[in-house]
Formats: C-alpha cells, structure tokens, sequence
C-alpha cells in the first residue's frame, strides 16, 4: 500500500511538471515567435527538437507534414500537435494558449484603441495598408514557388484567381477549393513519383481512433450545423461564430489565407470598414505568434473584448478538432496517394485565391499614387532582401504612412 500511493503522487506530480513546462515554453515562443508560420516551425524545431529533445527530427516532420495536409494554421496546430504528445490533450491546450494568448491580448487593445479613434484619413492607417501589401505580396511569391511549380498548378492557381474575383459570394470560395481538390485528385492520382514517408515506420500518437472520429464528427457537425442555425435564429453572435468558424475550416496554405475569408464576410456587408480591416491585418503582422489572432482584432472591433475572444476561439476550434481528430489516422492519410493529389490541387487554388486578395481589397483600397506604390516597394524589399524583422517593417510603414500624409496632404 505504501508503495502504490507514492507512486501515483509522484506520477502526478510528473504530469504536472510536464504541463508547467509545456506552458512556459510556449508562452515564451507566443512572446519571441515573429515571422509568420515558417519562421515558427524554425523556432519549434530548435526550441522542442534541438534543445529539449521532446520528439525527434523523424517525428517532427510526419506532424509538420500532417499539419500542413490538413486546413487551418498550420504552425499553430503543430504546436498543439507538440502539446498532445508531450502532456496529452491538456499539453496541447495549454501549448496553445501560451503560443497564441499574447497576441490574442495585443490585438484586442490594439481594437479597443481603434475603436475610440477616427480612422479615417490617418496617415499610419495608409502606411500600414502599404504594409499589408507588401506582406502579402510577399507571402504570394513565397507559397508560389513551393505551391505551383509545375504548368498544371499554376493554371488551377489563375483560374481560381479569376473566379474569385469575377464569383464573389459567400460560397464562391468553397466551391473554388472542391473543384481545385477534384481536379488535383483528378491529375495527380497517378503520380509515378511515390512519396518516401510510405517507407518511414508508423508513428504513435497519444490519441485514440475513437477520441479521433469523434473529434471529426463535431467538425463537421458545427461546419455544416452553424450555417442552418445561423438561418434559422437571429442572434448575431451565431453569426459571427459561423463566420470564423467557417473561416478557420476552409483555410489552405497559411495564416494569409486567411484574409479573403474574413474579408468577404465582413466587409461587404458593412459588418466592418475596408479601413478598420486593413489597419488590424498590418496590426497583426508586428506581433509575434500565429496570423489566425487577426479574428481578435476584428471580433473586438465589431463586439468589444468579448467578442475578440469569442471569434479566437470560433477561428481555432477547427484546428483542434482537425489535429486530434487526424492524429490517430495519419499513418493511413500519408501512404494514400490520390488524396494528397487533391490537397496538391487545393494549395495551387489557394495561391489564386490569394492573388485575388492582394488585388481587391488590399491593392485597390492602399495604391493611389505612384509615391504610395514606390512606398510598398521600399517596405517589399525590407522583407524579402533585407530580411528585417516583421515589426521593423510595421513600424517603418506607419512612420512612412504619416510623412506621406504630412508631405502629400
């Protein structure tokens, strides 16, 4: 007797120890992680790979791949996938809240700030419309290059670019991505050039097929239940969840991504100004942590701080779900050679959907002159030649944004 009851404290206390250590090591990278999704794999591997030896390299790719197999943030959701399997699902809940809470509170003063000033006409807003430009511009030649290397990517990328912009309605999107993931599947079934995961050995995941299926019947539950609630109530919270709900569902390539979703939500319908949005999207860009807090910024906007939060959890939920839901299937999902042709098809729409974006609203509401347009460029060039840092380039373009106004009038 006296053995069993030191030994379950001393298991406790080591789980406990555990989900201290998974939180203070993701709210340090929530601190330090700038960069965007990329940049925080980098800071992941070195941070739970090299220095803490928490999974090895093998590992650690098979969930970066699945992560990016799968719709959502994909940085985000490896850091939770790194929390399950650490300290289980807890782990992977408190891995989130450290990685993602500290922009999440930026955001929401950042919106409450804005929402007691005029905005309109305000030279650091057009600077940083400016930045989001360039941001975006630059995520656009990035995903590019990995996302449409071959002739039948970037055709499936130009078509979806012009349906985007010639379809636009609250499902244009979603049927964009079904026929690029039919066509993908279509063309990419065949491939002679076999993935070499199929040789790598299985890996295990704390998760259960059951706990897994579940997870992805209430995803697929709430993406299709909310639409028919939002329809069938009036409550303007329901609509808002569906909307970031749906958001974070439908979203493939990266946190930019995920910008002509929440545009064509809120925008059009007045729900929000083309001003506002943009100033929270170059907002976003200064803080450190993942680009889906930007639903922070425009929940608080349009509901005060309660809706900031409500939106954060709509826009992250599916990427819980997903994770979980895939974990104990991913030794399947890897080997299976048509779906990943149809993801392939799927992230080529992604990068024309994109483009769209860039065009209408971010370059049609910010490049009005020639001085405007040489202004982007300079703040483009920071990024992908100079490599400076994200924030230098917010706070070079607000600057610049109000010399602009003072200079131009």
């Amino acid at each position: 007797m006296k053995r069993m009851n030191t030994s379950i404290p001393n298991n406790e206390h080591g789980h406990m120890k555990r989900l201290l250590e998974i939180a203070l090591v993701s709210t340090r990278l929530g601190l330090t992680s700038f960069g965007g999704p990329i940049a925080h794999l980098g800071y992941f591997h070195e941070e739970y790979v090299r220095r803490r030896k928490w999974l090895n390299e093998q590992h650690y790719a098979d969930l970066v791949a699945l992560c990016q197999f799968l719709p959502g943030p994909a940085s985000s959701q490896v850091g939770i996938g790194i929390g399950v399997i650490r300290g289980g699902v807890l782990g992977g809940i408190i891995s989130f809240l450290g990685f993602t809470l500290p922009s999440v509170i930026a955001l929401i003063i950042f919106a409450l700030i804005v929402q007691h000033m005029s905005v309109d006409g305000a030279g650091w807003l057009h600077g940083l419309k400016l930045v989001a430009v360039a941001i975006v511009a630059q995520a656009i030649v990035s995903m590019a290059q990995k996302l449409t290397p071959d002739l039948k990517r970037k055709t499936i990328a130009l078509l979806a670019m012009v349906g985007t912009l010639l379809w636009q309605t609250a499902y244009s999107q979603l049927v964009i991505i079904v026929v690029a993931g039919l066509i993908g599947y279509r063309l990419y079934r065949q491939r002679e050039t076999r993935e070499t995961m199929e040789d790598r050995p299985n890996v295990q995941f704390p998760v259960s097929r059951q706990t897994g299926a579940i997870c992805l019947l209430v995803f697929f539950a709430l993406l299709a239940g909310l639409p028919v609630l939002r329809e069938l109530t009036s409550l303007h919270w329901v609509a808002m969840v569906d909307s970031f709900y749906r958001a974070g569902s439908l979203v493939f390539g990266g946190g930019h991504v995920v910008l002509p979703l929440l545009e064509r939500e809120f925008v059009p319908n007045g729900q929000l100004s083309a001003q506002a949005f943009l100033a929270g999207y170059g907002a976003t860009q200064a803080v450190p942590g993942p680009l889906f807090t930007f639903a922070a910024y425009l929940g608080t906007v349009m509901e005060g701080w309660a809706g900031g939060m409500m939106a954060t959890v709509a826009v992250f939920l599916p990427a819980f779900l997903l994770v979980l839901g895939a974990l104990p299937f991913w030794n399947d999902l890897r080997r299976n050679i048509a779906i990943q042709g149809a993801f392939m098809g799927v992230n080529a729409a992604v990068v024309g959907m994109l483009i769209a974006a860039w065009y209408d609203p971010i370059w049609t509401s910010s490049i009005f002159k020639p001085i405007d347009f040489a202004m982007a460029a300079i703040l483009f060039s920071m990024l992908v030649y100079w490599k400076l840092s994200p924030w230098i380039v917010v706070v070079t373009g607000a600057v610049g944004g109000l010399l602009l106004t003072m200079v131009t009038g």
